[in-house]
This record gives structure tokens, C-alpha cells and sequence, in this order.
């Protein structure tokens, strides 16, 4: 067979394959383009699952006129002009693929209206029909995306849908995540015209707590450990299930670099070796969110951006590690505590004076590659000046 250029539309639908796996990936996409357009309010609607229709609202700065049918194209993106800003991502979008991908497996409406428009437009597009017609509409300033018939015109991908709960399952369990990390915005999550989620900007710790009890449960709620740990460029936050709760969470395990939610096997391991040295063999729930300069972490590293690879893994996982060994063990040296009264005490956990003795600690994945290694300029400092409350 000779060798050939593939159609746009053959190419947008097979890169949908790698972005849209189901309606929960439609909803992460959109989603995150409006928390980078500066939204504070977010309302998602769903019927069917989101295999009939997916919509989102946001009160983001919207997009001009000449730019919607741009928007549409592949490789089209307001967020990355150059390969140093591809080396230092803050955005959750970069690529320019996802509403491209999107519209080419179901029939896609983009409203939208900035300040210095005087009218909104829309712009629509339809699976095989690549051609973005754009026309006046009524919208307040922000923008608005209906996908609607998800996967209409790929029958074999609609038919490995699961049934409209586990779909819509899969749509909340994404929203609690990423309402923990934004616990600024007023998200909205209604599914069949029934509301579901009604989750309000979060502006004191208080007010935090309680959307973590909504998401989290309202026992780890009440027995969390609050981490605050600060070294150099980095920095780590959030909360750990108390080793004394009577009920360990086994669904609230997310881990957040620069805001984005990641699964990471360095990661992972850190957070299971701490809980194992207090001798925890369940792993409680925990919602940590490591602040990191964009430089030392690489986020194109995966296809739906699940992924990250860290410049310096080694120096990631001992910080990570060290600060929460140090907040579990002077939680229990000082038990008995009342939980829901906050307290702080200074912390320097030191690291190995050897990067080789951690071969015994971490998996031999990490402890033999090169990837791994870490400078010797970070192998004999200790961790100074963390804050550990509970």
C-alpha cells in the first residue's frame, strides 16, 4: 500500500481516539479550557451519560470572533507560541487538539462573547462535515459548548460505552477532583435536569473542609492532618487521613503538580512508604498538592496528560516522602490529640547522607536508571523549615 497523507477528518478522529475515550473525557477537556480562559463559575449539564449531550457554561473571557473557527482546527492554541513555553506549561491546555478531536465524533456548538464584543457568535461543526459555519447568537460574556450525539458517527467506539450511570459516574468522579484543586470556582454538575452538584467557591479553610467532607467523606474530613511544607522550589499542601481514624478512605487518593491531577508511580510510592513506616497497611484517603517550578516537570509526557516526568525524580520522591513521614510521626508522638482543633510544630527531616541507600526504599525501577538519579547537590541537605498542622 502506498504511503499517503491522511484526510483531516481521519486524522482528527483517530487523535479523538487517544483524547476522547468516553463522555468523562469530553467533560475534563472543556472543563479545563474554561479554567484557562479565567472562569469563576462552571455549569456542566448532562443527559444520557453525556452520550446525548455534554454542555458547558462558563463566565470565562470568551473568544473573538475571528478566532472561532480557528478554534475548531487542529494544532490551533492561545497558550503555547514557542518550545520555551512548552518547557514551563501552566495551563491545562497546550496542545490545540481537543476541540478539534471532539467535534470530529459529534456534532459541536461553540458560543461565545468577550467584553469588547458588541454581540456573541457561534460557530458549529459536525463529525464528517469539517466545515465551521459561524453565525450571530445571544450570550453574556463567557462561552458556552454543546456536544451532542457523542460517537455518532463511529458506531464501534458508542457501542463500548457503559450504561448512562456508570458514565455519569465516571463525569462526577472527575468534577470531585478537580473541584478539590479549584476550590475558587462555583462549579454546577446537573445530569437529566436533576441537580447534582452545587459546589460554591471556597474563600476560608472552613469553607474548604466542608467541600472536602462533600467529596471526601465527612469522616476523613473530620480526622484530617493538614500538610504545609516548604523547601527551596518546593512545595507541598493538603490533606492526610489521621493514622488514628476509625474508617480509612479507600476512594479519595488524588495527588495534584501545579494544579493538574496526575498518577504517577514515584509519586504513589512515596505517599504508600510513609503510611507503611507508622505501619498503616491500608492506605488512607489523602488529597496532596506539590507545587513545583514548571521548568523541573515535564507535563507532555502522555496523550490525555495523566502523566508527568520530574527533572530531578529522585530529590521529588525524598521531599515528598520526608514530609509526610514527619507529619505522621509527630502526629502519633503526640497523641492523645482533639482532631478538630488545628495545631503547628516545626519540622527539618533530614535526608540520607547517600543517594545510594535508597535502592532499599524505592523500587528497583527507579534505583537503576539514570533517569532517576539525583544531583549530589541535593543529596546532603536536609529539608529545613517545613510546617506540619494537625
Amino acid at each position: 500500500m502506498a504511503i499517503k497523507i491522511l484526510p483531516a477528518q481521519l486524522a482528527n478522529q483517530i487523535a479523538a481516539g487517544e483524547v476522547v475515550e468516553r463522555p468523562a473525557s469530553v467533560v475534563k477537556e472543556l472543563v479545563e479550557n474554561s479554567l484557562d480562559a479565567g472562569a469563576t463559575r462552571v455549569d456542566i449539564e448532562i443527559d444520557k451519560g453525556g452520550s446525548k449531550l455534554i454542555k458547558i457554561r462558563d463566565n470565562g473571557v470568551g473568544i473573538e470572533k475571528q478566532d472561532l473557527a480557528l478554534a475548531l482546527s487542529r494544532h490551533a492554541t492561545s497558550k503555547v507560541a514557542c518550545l520555551d513555553d512548552l518547557d514551563a506549561i501552566m495551563s491545562f491546555g497546550f496542545r490545540g487538539e481537543a476541540l478539534a478531536s471532539i467535534s470530529s465524533v459529534a456534532r459541536l456548538t461553540l458560543t461565545s462573547k468577550t467584553a469588547q464584543q458588541d454581540e456573541a457568535w457561534q460557530a458549529y461543526a459536525e463529525g464528517n462535515d469539517m466545515a465551521v459555519k459561524v453565525v450571530p447568537a445571544a450570550h453574556p460574556v463567557g462561552s458556552t459548548i454543546e456536544v451532542v450525539d457523542l460517537f455518532f458517527n463511529t458506531p464501534a467506539r458508542r457501542r463500548f460505552l457503559k450504561s448512562d450511570k456508570t458514565e455519569f459516574t465516571h463525569i462526577d468522579e472527575w468534577l470531585k477532583r478537580i473541584a478539590l484543586v479549584r476550590s475558587d470556582i462555583h462549579f454546577t454538575l446537573t445530569h437529566n435536569g436533576k441537580l447534582v452538584r452545587n459546589l460554591r467557591p471556597t474563600t476560608t479553610e472552613a469553607q474548604y473542609m466542608q467541600r472536602l467532607a462533600q467529596i471526601g467523606g465527612k469522616a476523613f474530613a473530620e480526622s484530617a492532618l493538614k500538610v504545609d511544607c516548604q523547601h527551596d522550589e518546593l512545595a507541598l499542601s493538603g490533606y492526610l487521613q489521621s493514622p488514628t481514624a476509625a474508617v480509612v478512605g479507600q476512594d479519595t487518593h488524588y495527588f495534584y503538580v501545579n494544579g493538574r491531577l496526575i498518577r504517577d508511580r514515584l509519586v504513589n510510592h512515596a505517599v504508600k512508604q510513609a503510611f507503611a513506616d507508622v505501619g498503616m497497611t491500608e492506605q488512607p484517603a489523602f488529597v496532596l498538592m506539590l507545587t513545583i517550578e514548571p521548568h523541573q516537570v515535564d507535563v507532555n509526557v502522555h496523550p490525555a496528560k495523566h502523566e508527568v516526568r520530574f527533572h530531578q525524580s529522585r530529590y521529588v520522591h525524598d521531599f515528598i516522602l520526608q514530609a509526610l513521614q514527619s507529619a505522621l510521626s509527630q502526629l502519633l508522638e503526640n497523641e492523645p490529640i482533639e482532631l478538630n482543633q488545628q495545631h503547628s510544630v516545626a519540622v527539618s527531616p533530614q535526608v540520607s547522607e547517600s543517594t545510594s541507600s535508597y535502592s532499599s526504599v524505592m523500587p528497583k525501577s527507579y534505583a537503576s536508571t539514570d533517569e532517576y538519579q539525583v544531583s549530589s547537590r541535593y543529596s546532603d541537605q536536609p529539608f529545613g523549615g517545613h510546617k506540619v498542622y494537625w
